[in-house]
């Protein structure tokens, strides 16, 4: 294992995006795509078992998030965003990428895999919430959450959450996760910014677009108990859309298995290994 080693790119629009890569990255290399208002640690969870093992790693905080700048012209939208990831990977020269993407960065990947099929070989979508179907505006949550953000920083943020639909398990859990999570960004402004940009972009129009992505496909859903914000039915519906892709939950009255860092690198090597992944490591 190769201590992470930081690296700094700027995405189509100018935006400098900040990010780390682990092991020799050759030409095949593992990127991790962060969910909106999280930061590139918290794609595995903490969990180590990838970096041991000597994968090539590629991780970065997505513009406004973490330690990455504000977007500096293209905004929000997943077309921006699945542009920095493409820019990320072209200059580290990746010519096939597996990429792990949570929510936001599970749209991303899937942006960024109708754009670039060809170079994605592998794709782990966490907790997708994106729903091309859905009749009903729910601009309004996240305006409420960029809204308390803006009021009263990461206090406002939490205030503003809809903690009484969470389980009573798993309310302290996402709350103290959630303050952590919000602390970690240089630029709360961008963060509400984001809040209000990235749930009105679309990556995709309509599920049967998925049908064209043959890269192998692990999606991992969460059970609404415990994390109604991504509900499992739309989980199910991506993975039902995507050719033979197949779909990990938790068990009932579990923790989410997106929450836990091995069981996800698990399903990382699983998909490795359906992919014919060309790895350097040893």
């Amino acid at each position: 294992m190769i201590a992470p080693e930081e690296f700094t790119c700027n995405g189509p629009d100018g935006t400098l995006i900040r990010g780390d890569r682990v092991n020799e990255v050759g030409t095949d290399a593992i990127l991790l795509l962060h969910g909106l208002t999280s930061h590139r640690r918290l794609v595995l969870m903490g969990s180590r078992k990838l970096e041991r093992l000597g994968y090539p790693i590629i991780r970065y905080d997505a513009r406004g998030h973490g330690i990455s700048q504000p977007a500096q012209g293209g905004g929000y939208s997943y077309e921006a965003l699945a542009a920095d990831a493409l820019e990320v990977l072209r200059v580290h020269n990746v010519e096939r990428a597996v990429v792990v993407g949570v929510s936001m960065g599970a749209h991303t990947a899937a942006a960024l895999t109708l754009a670039k099929p060809n170079l994605i070989s592998g794709l782990v979508l966490i907790t997708p919430a994106f729903d091309p179907t859905a009749e009903q505006d729910d601009s309004g949550r996240w305006a409420e959450l960029a809204d308390g953000l803006q009021r009263s920083r990461v206090d406002g943020f939490i205030d503003a959450l809809d903690l009484d639909a969470i389980d009573q398990r798993w309310r302290d859990t996402v709350k103290t996760a959630s303050r952590q999570r919000m602390e970690a960004h240089k630029d709360l402004s961008a963060i509400a910014t984001a809040l209000r940009e990235v749930p009105a972009s679309r990556p995709f129009e309509r599920f049967e677009q998925l049908q064209a992505l043959a890269a192998p496909t692990t999606v991992i859903g969460s059970r609404d108990d415990a994390d109604p914000t991504h509900p499992e039915t739309i989980a199910r519906a991506w993975a039902d859309a995507l050719p033979g892709a197949t779909f990990l939950v938790e068990d009932r009255g579990e923790s989410p298995l997106a929450w836990r860092g091995a069981a996800i690198s698990d399903a990382v090597i699983a998909t490795l290994d359906r992919c014919e992944f060309r790895s350097t490591k040893a």
